[in-house]
C-alpha cells in the first residue's frame, strides 16, 4: 500500500502535508520537500548577497567619495539594522501569502535596492543618499526569516537540523559569493556598477524559478496567536540572545572584516577582498554540519562547545591585533567565522526541539504535539532571527567606536569575548544543567510531564 500523495489545489497549494508520517515522507514527501528546499536556498542566497552588498561597495569607495571609516561602519550598521527588522514581517508573510508566493515576491523586491545602488554609485553622491539606498538593501536580510519559516514546515523534526542548516548555509554563502564576484570585478578593472549589473538578472532568475518549482502549504495558516505566544515564551528570548552570539557574529563580521583589514592593517580593497571571502564562505558551508552534529549529539551540547571555541579564537584575535600580526589575525578570524557557522546550525536545531519539549510538558501527544511545536517554532524563528541579526548592528557599531577611541578593533574584540562568556553560561544554565535523569525522577514523583532540554 503506497502513501497518499500531497493533495493539491490550483496555484501550487498543497492541502495535505504530514512529514511526521514516515510512510508519507519516504514515498512522497521527501521529494517535494527537497525540491522546495533547493529553490528556497537559491532565493535566500541572492537575498544575502543583496543584503551584504554594501560590505563590498564600501571597499570600492575611495577618498574621492569623501567618506571616513566611521561613516562606512555607520552605513553598514544601518543596512544590518533594516535587515534585522525586516525579518519579523517576513516571517509571518509565509502564512499570509504562502511560502512559494512570498518567495517570488521577496525575490522580486531585491530589484529595488540593486537598481537604486546602480543609479547612485558614483563620487559626489551625498552620504545621506548612500544611507537611504543602504536602507533599501536591508530588505535582503528579511528573506532568511521567511525562507527558514517556510522550510521548517516541510521537514519532519528528525530532519530539521540538517534541512534548516542547509537552507541557511546555502543562503549565507551569498555573503562569500558577492565578495568573490567583487574580487573578480576589481581584478578585471571594473567598477561597482559592473557588480550590480551582474546581480540584477540573477534576481529575476531566482524569482522565476521559485514561481515554477516551489509550493505553498495550505495548513500553514496565519496565526497571530502563535506570534503572541512565541513572544511571551522566555525561550524565544533566551534563544535570541544565543543567536546574537552566533549569527550576529557571522553577519557583523561579514560586513566589518574588509574594513578592519583596510583600516587596521593598511590593506588595499583588492588585498582585503582576497582575504575576506574565506571567512563567510567557510562559515556558510559548515552551517549544515552544525545542524547535523546537533541532530546527533543535541543542539545545546554543540552550542556550548562552540561558544568555548569562539571565545578562544577571539582571545587570539586580541593578541594578534596587539602584535599587529596579519597572518595570525586572518587565521583566527577565519576560524571564528567557521565556528559561527557551526553555532548557527546548532542553535536553529534547538528551536523546534525546545517547543516540542514544551508540547510534551503540556501533556500533548502525537500529531497534536507536533502541530503545537511547529506552530510556535515557526513563529519564534522570525523573532529570534531578527534579534540575532541585530547583533550584526552591535558589532559594526562596536568596531566604529573602537576605531574612534583606540584606532583599532581590539577594544571591540574584548567586548565580544565577554559576550561569548555570557552565552556559554546561559546555554549551560538553561539547557544543560538540568539533566534528563533528574527530570525523569521529578516527573515520576509529581506524576506529570516535565521539561527536558538536554537533547534539544
Amino acid at each position: 500500500m503506497t502513501a497518499p500523495a500531497p493533495t493539491r489545489r490550483s496555484g501550487r497549494w498543497i492541502e495535505r502535508w504530514d512529514p511526521e508520517d514516515e510512510r508519507f515522507w519516504e514515498e512522497t514527501g521527501r521529494r517535494t520537500a527537497n525540491r522546495n528546499l533547493w529553490f528556497s536556498v537559491l532565493s535566500e542566497h541572492i537575498g544575502f548577497s543583496v543584503w551584504t552588498l554594501w560590505s563590498v561597495l564600501v571597499l570600492f569607495m575611495g577618498p574621492e567619495y569623501g567618506l571616513t571609516p566611521a561613516d562606512k561602519f555607520l552605513l553598514t550598521s544601518v543596512v544590518t539594522l533594516v535587515g534585522a527588522v525586516a525579518r519579523v514581517p517576513y516571517t509571518f508573510a509565509v502564512a499570509v501569502f504562502g511560502g512559494r508566493n512570498w518567495t517570488v515576491v521577496s525575490a522580486s523586491l531585491l530589484l529595488v535596492p540593486t537598481t537604486a545602488a546602480f543609479v547612485v554609485m558614483e563620487p559626489g553622491t551625498s552620504f545621506s543618499t548612500f544611507l537611504l539606498v543602504g536602507l533599501l538593501a536591508g530588505i535582503g536580510g528579511g528573506n532568511f526569516a521567511s525562507s527558514m519559516t517556510n522550510i521548517n514546515a516541510f521537514f519532519p523534526l528528525r530532519k530539521k537540523g540538517w534541512a534548516l542548516g542547509l537552507n541557511a548555509g546555502g543562503g549565507n554563502v551569498g555573503v562569500a559569493a558577492i565578495q568573490l564576484v567583487a574580487l573578480a570585478v576589481i581584478g578585471a578593472g571594473g567598477g561597482p556598477r559592473v557588480l550590480l549589473g551582474i546581480y540584477i538578472p540573477l534576481i529575476v532568475v531566482a524569482a522565476v524559478l521559485a514561481a515554477f518549482f516551489m509550493d505553498n502549504i495550505e495548513n500553514v495558516r496565519n496565526d497571530t496567536g502563535a506570534a503572541k505566544d512565541a513572544a511571551k515564551d522566555v525561550h524565544t528570548w533566551i534563544m535570541s540572545v544565543l543567536y546574537i552570539g552566533t549569527f550576529g557574529s557571522f553577519i557583523g563580521y561579514s560586513f566589518a572584516f574588509g574594513q578592519v583589514l583596510t583600516n587596521q592593517f593598511g590593506r588595499t580593497p583588492l588585498q582585503a577582498t582576497y582575504l575576506t571571502f574565506m571567512g563567510p564562505l567557510l562559515g556558510s558551508l559548515i552551517r549544515p554540519v552544525g545542524g547535523r552534529l546537533a541532530d546527533r549529539y543535541g543542539g545545546a551540547r554543540i552550542t556550548l562547545c562552540t561558544y568555548v571555541a569562539m571565545a578562544a579564537a577571539t582571545a587570539v584575535l586580541v593578541v594578534a591585533g596587539m602584535q599587529k600580526s596579519l597572518p595570525l589575525f586572518v587565521a583566527a578570524f577565519v576560524v571564528l567565522f567557521s565556528l559561527t557557522g557551526i553555532g548557527n546550525g546548532s542553535t536553529f536545531k534547538m528551536i523546534p526541539g525546545i517547543f516540542q519539549a514544551r508540547a510534551l510538558a503540556e501533556g500533548l501527544e502525537g500529531e497534536e504535539a507536533v502541530r503545537y511545536g511547529r506552530r510556535l517554532s515557526g513563529a519564534s524563528m522570525g523573532l529570534i532571527g531578527a534579534v540575532g541579526a541585530l547583533g550584526g548592528v552591535g558589532i559594526n557599531l562596536a568596531f566604529r567606536q573602537s576605531f574612534l577611541s583606540y584606532g583599532s578593533g581590539t577594544g571591540a574584540f574584548v567586548a565580544f569575548l565577554a559576550y561569548y562568556a555570557v552565552c556559554f553560561a546561559l546555554t549551560w544554565a538553561v539547557y544543560l544543567r538540568r539533566t534528563a535523569p533528574a527530570t525523569r525522577a521529578t516527573a515520576s514523583a509529581e506524576a506529570k510531564p516535565q521539561l527536558s532540554y538536554v537533547e534539544v
